[in-house]
């Protein structure tokens, strides 16, 4: 089985842009979800990289590379589902559609691990983001549009309800 499929890793505290140069140099695809903003400190103000799971990158590997990655001193361990032994495989298309909210997005994007309850499909028609299908729902009265990583929440990004439309195909992955 040499199919190159997602991870997500466990590293440890603030170690996680470390990781993912130390990948890079290794040759090995990972993505760290971070956003750029803008930080205010009493004499300046400074864009700073925002780490959006603290303590968690995401691989794409083959076994071989899986079994290098864990020998780094920074990695703790892989995200396993309760009961199971196996390092949880996260499809490609949720990780498709999360990298994009992440690269397009206008909006300061969060990450939530309560379990949300599934909302309305729907898929962004204006905007940055056009064409990200995801579920709508309306946090503190403000709508937002998330994406489902099932093993591990939602990402979330506040969104006008006029910027979507509601999906009819019942083809949308959750």
């Amino acid at each position: 089985m040499n199919e190159k499929r997602w991870l997500a890793a466990y590293v440890k505290m603030h170690h996680e842009k470390k990781v993912r140069d130390r990948l890079t140099a290794m040759g090995i695809e990972s993505f760290l979800p971070v956003q750029v903003e803008l930080r205010q400190w009493s004499d300046r103000k400074k864009k700073v990289e925002r780490v959006l799971i603290p303590m968690m990158i995401f691989v794409h590997v083959d076994m071989a590379e899986q079994r290098e990655v864990i020998t780094l001193p920074s990695i703790l361990h892989y995200l396993t589902l309760r009961g199971e032994h196996r390092p949880a495989e996260i499809p490609e298309e949720q990780m498709d559609r999360f990298r994009f909210m992440l690269d397009y997005s206008d909006s300061e994007v969060n990450f939530n691990t309560d379990d949300l309850q599934p909302g309305e499909k729907v898929r962004v028609i204006k905007g940055p983001l056009s064409g990200l299908e995801g579920e709508l729902m309306t946090i503190e009265g403000k709508s937002r549009i998330a994406i489902r990583i099932h093993q591990l929440g939602c990402a979330v990004v506040e969104m006008s309800a006029s910027m979507v439309e509601k999906k009819v195909s019942s083809d949308l992955s959750q």
